[in-house]
């Protein structure tokens, strides 16, 4: 079994279903397995992919991605979806690195084909346009050599700290997320998934593209963010039920005057950043259905953690473990820790990754037997639910002491006007370091420093009290929406060298 058998059983059972729905397109099941089958055919035939072989996916969000991404899986091959907002030098390093000789892309992207050809000699380009001019052969022969073992994804990390790293993910392991996600959500086949956020990412990849087609439900292909009220028509006009994005897209909702219905949704899921208490306190007090805080990461294909759509869902936790999961609370030694005690999450089943690609020694770095050290701190509480206190790498030493800028960035948020906050680490010759918080204000408000430090020291213990406030137009993120920290320590070091003197 494959991630192309386990579809083409879904689209055989119902082929006139819609599978896709692309603002006024639809499209079936059936057309949607035609198109991958012409794709995995062209892909063996014009182009030489051979089953094993790489195929890039450089593209923005459209329906093509889907057949494209199935069509790589029909040709027996493997899929390496790249981040459509990268440069062609940042591309290059992803190419060289997965080996990859084709890349499926659209003219816009395809632009840059000179640069990208200019650093692998022999590449070749596939262009999304000429899908429709392609039709599935008349005896299709699909590759039947994939199995659960076998490699189906390899999926960059953000590279926030040094080169990224490629997670290999097998069909296994996708099709075990996907069965995990489909029983902790309680998709159905009349379940229609609202897709906002990008196709590549693994959040979307996974809860967005694979999960739907896997099961027999739809995808309501969101064509414009902009005006934000569009996302929420679409949703109307197609009865999208489930929608899956990140916090800051939520905070949008709740800090929104406008005044839409949405009949149709079933639930909101928020992933790839931790959600604010405030966001979640806010939306629950606007909405009547829930939004549900997830947590993952690429290694694990990636969901790991979910709070339950029926029962408690805690604010602030990121709930308890998916089924046939396990996530442990572990000291550096492996040793579990009791409840309330913080340590590194880590996580064990079949969900988490081969390892990373041509890369032993990083793989040996984050596994430890079966166990995945996610690199993240956090601990449980009486009830298994997990809490994330921050990352092991952004944990600041203050006198010797830990502080988690989460915890910090968690009270920011209380204070009136503010719209996002993020703390980091500044070295301090005395303490060693000293947090520093960068905010951005809500449009019209100006957010003065020292009431907000005096608004904090009444909440926190003054070692945890940043030394500055910083006011920021907007927050450095990489494409998914997560903060660049790494951007706003080297602004902190232009900005504060040579200030942290005693």
């Amino acid at each position: 079994m494959n991630l192309a058998t386990v579809f083409e059983r879904v689209a055989l059972n119902d082929p006139e279903k819609k599978a896709i729905y692309w603002g006024d397109h639809l499209f079936s099941y059936q057309q949607l397995m035609d198109q991958s089958l012409a794709v995995a055919h062209l892909l063996s035939s014009r182009f030489g992919v051979k089953p094993g072989d790489r195929v890039a996916l450089w593209l923005k969000n459209c329906p093509e991605f889907a057949t494209a991404l199935f069509g790589i899986f029909y040709a027996g091959a493997v899929a390496v979806p790249i981040n459509n907002f990268l440069k062609p030098a940042e591309v290059n390093y992803i190419l060289e690195d997965a080996e990859v000789d084709v890349v499926i892309t659209d003219e816009l992207l395809a632009a840059h084909e000179v640069e990208l050809k200019a650093a692998r000699t022999g590449l070749k380009l596939l262009r999304v346009e000429e899908f429709g001019s392609i039709t599935r052969p008349e005896n299709h022969q699909h590759s039947a050599s994939q199995e659960e073992k076998d490699l189906a994804v390899i999926i960059y990390t953000s590279g926030t700290t040094g080169r990224p790293k490629g997670a290999m993910l097998s069909h296994g392991n996708l099709l075990h997320n996907v069965e995990s996600c489909r029983l902790v959500l309680k998709c159905v086949t009349s379940d229609r998934m609202a897709l906002l956020l990008p196709m590549f990412h693994s959040f979307m990849l996974t809860v967005g593209v694979l999960l739907p087609l896997c099961i027999g439900a739809s995808i309501v292909l969101i064509r414009s963010l902009n005006p934000p009220k569009n996302v929420f028509m679409e949703v109307i006009q197609h009865q999208a039920t489930v929608l899956p994005s990140i916090p800051q897209f939520f905070r949008a909702m709740t800090s929104s005057h406008m005044k839409i219905p949405l009949p149709s949704l079933r639930m909101c899921i928020s992933g790839a950043a931790p959600l604010p208490v405030q966001t979640l306190e806010e939306f629950k007090s606007k909405f009547e259905f829930p939004l549900i805080e997830g947590y993952g990461l690429s290694e694990a294909s990636p969901v790991v953690t979910k709070n339950p759509l029926d029962g408690v869902r805690k604010a602030g936790s990121i709930g308890l473990p998916i089924p046939n999961v396990e996530v442990t609370i572990q000291n550096d030694a492996g040793q579990e820790l009791p409840s309330g005690e913080a340590g590194e999450l880590c996580v064990r089943g079949g969900n988490v990754m081969m390892g990373y690609w041509k890369q032993p020694k990083e793989t040996a770095n984050v596994m430890r037997g079966d166990w995945l050290l996610t690199g993240d701190i956090g601990y449980k509480d009486a009830d298994g639910y997990i809490y994330i206190t921050d990352r092991k790498k952004d944990m600041l030493l203050v006198n010797g002491i830990n502080v988690y800028p989460r915890e910090v960035e968690e009270i920011i948020y209380q204070f009136p006007g503010v719209k996002e906050a993020a703390v980091i680490g500044i070295p301090d010759e005395r303490r060693g370091e000293q947090a520093l918080a960068y905010v951005v204000a809500n449009e019209g408000v100006v957010v003065q420093p020292n009431e907000l430090l005096h608004f904090l020291r009444s909440r926190l213990a003054d070692y945890k009290v940043p030394k500055h406030v910083e006011n920021l137009d907007a927050l450095p993120r990489n494409a998914t929406g997560k903060i660049l920290k790494t951007a706003l320590r080297k602004l902190a070091a232009e900005q504060h060298h040579g200030s942290h003197r005693p």
